[in-house]
């Protein structure tokens, strides 16, 4: 990751006080004659393998993770590149705590904990001044805006502003794992309001108190927001992130052809779960084409997944109408089937011909899939009802408990395991510790968005991609996929250990970016 250098205006106090400039002990003799420094720093002149083991130390002091977020917040304030030194020195064990699922006790306690703002906020009162706020951002050259609305933040609802901590944690990803500069990114909340009403009766809230509105005026202050960014950054890729889930569709068909933008939600997890999906078929022998898939959830994870899917399955061969016809839904209001009055128009293009079902055991015993994906948000959802069901059908049962954060998790893999007497093939969103069960140790594998954005981050960088197609990310599902190793799959490892998540990105992003430049989409 490069260097932020000091500049020959910024010293002394001022400097120390710009974390992205700031290196406190690690100043040179020179550079602290040269930069007004003596008297304002100790005389100790430390290596950074040393500033590194100091934070770490300061970590392991904390009582539980959440304390461990805010001092690494706190040490992003004040010095940006030890910040991401110490999440490059340990990435399985440092990345969890800047992201998913610490992340999401910090946005229900954003308001709380608010010190210092970072990023942009954009309110609807500042409707029509957008391009005007957009240059109070120091710097000129942002590729990468992540920006949410703040309704739907994880399995968390509508958190409003307090959400801003979702676009911070991803572009913080950027850079730890895919090297990425930071001063590159920027995240961003449009703050429309909430309908939460806790936070509007919550004095300590920071955003806009009023309920959010209708989805014509939401358009018209997205427009303004986009057409604003292609102006003051022309060629910015926007990546739309935590969004209601028809704003989300909506938002992505009306700009993914004409700016650089995607939608993590949709088109990343739909990446990470096929890839994960193609090594759980490797570990049970069988093909992607000869499975048949259950959602529990029908929102826009569910069917995004469901989109990368298809699309998947028809590069095996299948048609269209064969690919769609493997591939069920259910949610709270029962399974996706044809005759409901109450689907969306992305939902409906997955409805099927079925007796109306609630019971999502009742759906288990009629279509008897080899596959379920829980990206409900209902915690526990996957009781031992469910998996002894998957259980007596398939010798060797898929399930993926994707919700986030690990409070709504379907089930957790030590259930999975024991309730299928150590038979299924599991994935959870959230990090589980291994599992020992029969003789065997179990280790889990977390589906996490982490291994494709940050990778398609990195392509984009590396090319001045101009467009994100859907190929980008069946690509990166079937590289990221194929980086697993044979010994992986035996200890129930169906992703690439987050220890070597540098290796990975890189990889991946080297085959998005032969995709970019055979399509042409640099250009």
């Amino acid at each position: 990751m490069e260097r932020n250098k000091p500049e020959a205006a910024t010293r002394g106090i001022e400097l120390l006080r710009n974390p992205s400039l700031n290196r406190s002990l690690c100043f040179s003799e020179s550079e602290r004659d040269k930069l007004g420094l003596h008297g304002l720093l100790p005389e100790a002149i430390e290596s950074e393998a040393i500033s590194v083991e100091r934070i770490r130390l300061q970590i392991d002091g904390k009582g539980g993770d959440f304390d461990r977020y805010l001092t690494l917040s706190e040490l992003r304030d004040a010095d940006e590149e030890l910040f991401f030194r110490v999440l490059r020195s340990d990435t399985a064990r440092y990345l969890p705590l800047v992201y998913t699922p610490v992340v999401g006790e910090a946005c229900l306690k954003w308001s709380q904990i608010f010190r210092r703002p970072r990023g942009l906020y954009f309110s609807l009162k500042r409707k029509g001044r957008i391009r005007e706020l957009l240059r109070n951002w120091p710097e000129r050259d942002v590729r990468f805006v992540v920006v949410t609305s703040g309704e739907r933040i994880l399995g968390l609802g509508d958190l409003g502003a307090n959400g801003m901590g979702i676009p911070i944690g991803k572009l913080a990803l950027y850079s730890a794992a895919a090297g990425i500069p930071p001063r590159f990114t920027l995240p961003i909340t449009l703050d429309c309001g909430t309908n939460n009403d806790a936070l509007l009766n919550d004095p300590l809230y920071i955003g806009l108190r009023r309920r959010r509105p209708a989805s014509g005026e939401l358009d018209e202050f997205v427009e303004e927001f986009v057409t604003a960014i292609e102006q003051e950054f022309p060629g910015c890729c926007i990546q739309w992130e935590d969004w209601a889930r028809a704003d989300a569709f909506r938002l992505l068909a009306r700009y993914r052809d004409r700016v650089c933008s995607f939608n993590d939600d949709i088109q990343g997890s739909g990446a990470v779960v096929l890839a994960g999906l193609l090594n759980a078929v490797r570990i049970t022998g069988s093909t992607l084409a000869a499975q048949r898939f259950l959602f529990l959830g029908a929102g826009a994870a569910a069917v995004g997944i469901a989109d990368i899917l298809t699309q998947a399955l028809k590069l095996d061969g299948l048609s269209e109408e064969e690919a769609r016809g493997k591939i069920w839904l259910s949610n709270r209001n029962g399974l996706v089937e044809s005759t409901r009055g109450d689907l969306s128009d992305y939902q409906r293009r997955f409805a099927q011909v079925h007796s109306p079902t609630r019971n999502f055991v009742d759906v288990i015993e009629s279509i008897r899939p080899t596959v379920i994906i829980g990206v409900s948000t209902a915690a526990k959802a996957f009781d031992q009802r469910v998996v002894e069901a998957m259980a007596r059908h398939n010798s060797r049962p898929i399930i993926f408990a994707l919700s986030n954060p690990t409070s709504r998790s379907e089930c957790t893999a030590e259930e999975a395991y024991r309730w299928s007497e150590g038979r299924a093939v599991f994935a959870s969103g959230s990090p589980f510790a291994p599992v020992d069960f029969g003789g065997r140790r179990f280790v889990p594998g977390q589906c996490n968005n982490l291994y494709i954005f940050p990778a398609l981050g990195l392509a984009i960088y590396n090319t001045r991609c101009q467009r994100v197609s859907d190929e980008m990310f069946i690509e990166a599902a079937r590289a990221l996929a194929q980086l697993v190793t044979e010994a992986d799959l035996q200890a129930g490892l169906i992703y690439p250990p987050q220890s070597k998540i540098l290796e990975t990105e890189r990889a991946v992003a080297e085959r998005i970016s032969k995709i970019i430049y055979a399509r042409g989409l640099n250009s």
